[in-house]
């Protein structure tokens, strides 16, 4: 009997373990209201993705503006906050796109830690009087008796609160832990924001790491929704800072952007679906000098915006520092636009549905659309008490782009998750298995963590056949003294069958 002989393997070799992502919209720049100018001069400066840019005014302009209104949406008042994500290669100029959007914002945190090193002085000296005050009153206390400590009890009432160190200045941060986001709330600015050219940093820092990683993502969540913050420590004590507005903006290579969206604890969460998420085609290779376009002076024309809204007093609590935002509603042709989007949207989520995979995501939309608007609204005037209809109808197009990046790229999650226990399984292959075969069951019981169940370690191997890692035996094939169902050839490399 002749033995079961190979299925013919294809002689160019195995290929790489790519993922393949199907290609996004154009970014609708046209959308962007008051925005478009400054971010088409940033573009047309850096010949980046137009989407670079983009990214960066629109969480600027959050963080400027969310301490200032909250608007109104179909389930009641939201703040203005935005968080979002921009997956870019190494070289994208992602950097040279941020830096002048962010210039005026940077130089309004030096200017004012500069004006507070009289306040900082005036504060220590005030704190050094009413320390050496409170120790000389309770001395007092400890060896007066009848008159005398009572009478020392009723200064020490009357002395008044320790005097608070002046707020820190700094808006922005790059890769605190919730700790230090906590402490920075309490002390400093309430409206702050998380915003990094080198998202990888944040995404795979101390406060994501797997023993602060669900801590870190409901704080978060909880600042996206306005809510206030508690913390119970031992040590600190128990307390809740209220009125604390956050504005996000990462900007991640994608192997470490993909990983991330590969997270069930991320999307289960509800962290990654309140991200406005795009991963723009490269522009690498396109980026000609001749082509750079001088800026006809809109950026300076957004800086200017900029400091002035830096520059206006936030609504708070002079005491706690509680954020007490005003309403900004939709006018009535913008509600009536707003519940047209969030009913399509709501139809598209169901069984069959183009967003029936990213219900989380687009269960967010509506309220996405919202927050834009009043972004926009409030850029182009800081007093306005309603969003118009046109200002709605860009943020709906902007929101719709954001739904499909989200649509496209959660796919490709997917497939990053199945490629990444590939090429785990690749490498096993390569280096820990010194027999030319490999069974089903050996890659279950022995392979890689993760593929320890017969459907995902069928899905693994599947892929690297496609990819010509691995050739696939007729069954029957005898392998290690029995005969199987399924087994798969181990091809080493440069084409070689083992």
């Amino acid at each position: 009997m002749t033995a079961p002989q190979p299925i013919p393997f294809k002689a160019e070799g195995p290929q790489p373990v790519l993922r393949e992502i199907p290609a996004g919209e154009s970014y609708p720049v046209g959308a962007l209201g008051p925005l478009q100018a400054v971010v088409e001069a940033v573009q047309g400066m850096a010949l980046a993705p137009v989407a670079i840019p983009a990214q960066s005014a629109l969480a600027v302009a959050s963080l400027a503006l969310q301490g200032f209104a909250n608007v109104e949406t179909l389930n009641g008042p939201r703040p203005l906050s935005l968080y979002c994500l921009t997956i870019a290669a190494s070289g994208e100029r992602k950097s040279s796109c941020d830096a002048p959007l962010m210039a005026a914002l940077r130089e309004h945190e030096k200017e004012q830690a500069k004006a507070q090193r009289d306040d900082v002085q005036a504060w220590q000296n005030a704190h050094a009087i009413w320390s050496e005050e409170r120790k000389r009153i309770l001395g007092e206390i400890k060896k007066g008796k009848g008159e005398k400590k009572a009478a020392a009890q009723a200064d020490l009432d009357a002395q008044g609160r320790e005097p608070a160190a002046p707020p820190s200045p700094d808006r922005v941060v790059t890769e605190p832990t919730f700790e230090g986001l906590t402490r920075l709330y309490a002390t400093g600015q309430p409206s702050l924001g998380i915003f990094s050219d080198e998202g990888g940093q944040f995404l795979g820092g101390h406060a994501m790491n797997s023993d602060n990683r669900q801590k870190t993502l409901t704080a978060l969540n909880d600042l996206w929704q306005g809510n206030p913050i508690r913390r119970t420590r031992a040590g600190d004590g128990a307390y809740t800072l209220y009125g604390r507005r956050l504005a996000v903006h990462l900007m991640a290579q994608p192997g470490v952007a993909h990983a991330f969206m590969a997270d069930p604890l991320a999307a289960d969460s509800g962290f990654l679906p309140r991200f406005l998420i795009c991963e723009p085609p490269s522009a690498i290779g396109t980026r000609l000098h001749s082509k750079i376009k001088p800026d006809n002076g809109a950026l300076a024309t957004f800086s200017d915006r900029l400091r002035t809204i830096l520059e206006t007093s936030l609504p708070m609590d002079p005491d706690t520092r509680e954020l007490q935002p005003r309403s900004l509603t939709l006018s009535n042709d913008a509600k009536v636009l707003l519940i047209q989007f969030s009913d399509a949207i709501e139809l598209a989520q169901g069984k069959g549905g183009n967003l029936e995979h990213i219900t989380g995501t687009a269960s967010k939309a509506a309220e996405q659309a919202a927050r834009i608007a009043g972004v926009l609204t409030l850029w182009r005037d800081l007093h306005a008490v309603e969003v118009a209809a046109k200002d709605m109808a860009d943020a709906i197009t902007l929101a719709q782009f954001y739904l499909s990046e989200a649509a496209r790229l959660a796919h490709a999650a997917t497939v990053s998750a199945e490629i990444d226990r590939a090429e785990k399984l690749r490498r096993w292959l390569l280096d820990s298995l010194p027999e030319p075969e490999i069974i089903l069951g050996e890659a279950v019981q022995k392979g890689p963590y993760g593929l320890r169940e017969s459907k995902t370690a069928i899905a693994a191997l599947t892929l690297l056949e496609k990819h010509g890692w691995l050739q696939p035996l007729e069954p029957g094939t005898v392998v290690r003294g029995s005969a199987r169902k399924a087994a798969w050839r181990i091809v080493r490399g440069g084409g070689d069958v083992v």
